[in-house]
C-alpha cells in the first residue's frame, strides 16, 4: 500500500519541483541543472565500472562493506542520470562519505558472515586404497589410463 502511494507521489514530487524550481530561476537554468546533473551521473557510472574489481580484499566484511559502498554510489549515478530535483538531491545525499557510512553500518550489521578459516584441522582429505590395473591389449586405453 505505502510502495504504491510512494510511486505515485514520486512524480508529482518532481513535477512540482521543476515547476517550482523553473519559476525561480528559469527554464535554461533548470535544463542547465538538469543536463548537468545527468552528465554528473554518467561519470559516476563510468568510475564505479572502472573500479569494479574488488582485488586484494581479504575479509568477507570488508568486501560486504565496499559492495555497500559500492552500490550506494551505482545507486546515486543511476538517480541523477534520471530527470528530477528529488532524484538527483537524493544521488548527491548517496554521495557524501558520512551518508555512505551511516547506510553501509546499517546494512552490515543486519549481515552476517560466518566463514571457518582453513586450518590443517578442517581440511578436507579423502583417505583410500587403490590398486594399479594394467591394461590388457583388448581393453581400449582412456583418458584415465597412464602410458
Amino acid at each position: 500500500m505505502w510502495v504504491a502511494l510512494a510511486l505515485l507521489a514520486w512524480p508529482l514530487v518532481e513535477i512540482g519541483l521543476f515547476v517550482t524550481v523553473g519559476g525561480a530561476i528559469g527554464l535554461w537554468w533548470t535544463l542547465a541543472i538538469v543536463i548537468g546533473t545527468v552528465a554528473l551521473g554518467i561519470v559516476i557510472l563510468r568510475n564505479v565500472a572502472r573500479m569494479s574489481g574488488g582485488a586484494g580484499l581479504r575479509d568477507a566484511q570488508q568486501m560486504v562493506l565496499t559492495a555497500t559502498r559500492g552500490g550506494m554510489t551505482l545507486l546515486a549515478g543511476l538517480l541523477l542520470i534520471l530527470p528530477g530535483f528529488l532524484t538527483d538531491a537524493l544521488g548527491l545525499i548517496l554521495l557524501v562519505p558520512p551518508v555512505q557510512a551511516v547506510v553501509a553500518r546499517l546494512l552490515t550489521a543486519r549481515i552476517k558472515v560466518h566463514a571457518q578459516p582453513r586450518t590443517a584441522a578442517n581440511t578436507d582429505v579423502i583417505d583410500g586404497q587403490f590398486q594399479r590395473v594394467e591394461p590388457t591389449e583388448a581393453q581400449i586405453p582412456s583418458k584415465w589410463t597412464q602410458d
